[in-house]
């Protein structure tokens, strides 16, 4: 663990607030399978009503969260993070979803048909998770005892539907860092630099990371 000295610079340039700060457009509806005549069922028609429902609350709860994190309210910004989660948890898996998560529960035998979420709706989804982990991270870094393995683990989740994305790239080296695993911290800092070549908060972290691991071979020369 850390203290708030560490964590402050680790929360990130100003100029890049939590994800989920912005507000989204409403989610879309979600498109039930065809029943009998390309008719809906009675049962998808309910199960349509429910995913959209799920999908709307979690929205507003990740929305609520933005606001308590602008609020500086971090306790409760985790809070309605958490249960935007929660919500989506009652989805059924988006495509290819089984495939990236094995140990998804499938359906129980004879259960009811659920709603299949549209290709529109999965990337509402998806868009919801990564804000929620990107400002779960950005919360947790703001705690004056930061548990950077917390941190490495929601930064790792974005990172797993969006490799590319700048904020849990350069919080992934950070978290790394802190844990003093130098080399991925380095190896992740890199990759947010790439993306941002100028973002100071990333080139200050490259060059203690670089000091540590200088530090840590000089040390394995001298104890040979």
């Amino acid at each position: 663990m850390e203290r708030k000295g560490s964590a402050a610079a680790a929360a990130g340039n100003p100029s890049h607030p939590a994800v989920g700060d912005g507000q989204r457009p409403p989610p879309p509806q979600c498109v039930p399978g065809g029943g009998l005549g390309g008719v809906p069922g009675r049962g998808q028609v309910g199960a349509a009503t429910e995913a959209a429902e799920l999908i709307r609350r979690a929205h507003e709860f990740k929305s609520q969260g933005a606001q308590c994190y602008k609020d500086k309210k971090f306790r409760e910004a985790i809070g309605k993070y958490h249960r935007a989660l929660l919500e989506l948890k009652g989805l059924p898996p988006s495509p290819g979803e089984r495939e990236r998560d094995p140990a998804r529960p499938a359906s129980p035998a004879g259960a009811p048909k659920t709603c299949r979420l549209s290709e529109e709706q999965s990337k509402t989804v998806e868009a919801i998770e990564v804000d929620c982990y990107n400002s779960l991270a950005a919360c947790l870094l703001q705690a004056e005892l930061v548990n950077y393995e917390r941190v490495k683990e929601y930064c790792l989740k974005v990172l797993k539907k969006e490799g590319e994305n700048f904020k849990a790239l350069y919080r992934s080296g950070v978290a790394f860092y802190h844990l003093g695993d130098y080399d991925k911290a380095l190896y992740y800092l890199k990759e947010a630099r790439s993306r941002q070549p100028t973002d100071t908060n990333v080139v200050r972290y490259i060059q203690l990371t670089e000091m540590k691991l200088s530090r840590c071979s000089q040390r394995a020369r001298e104890s040979l």
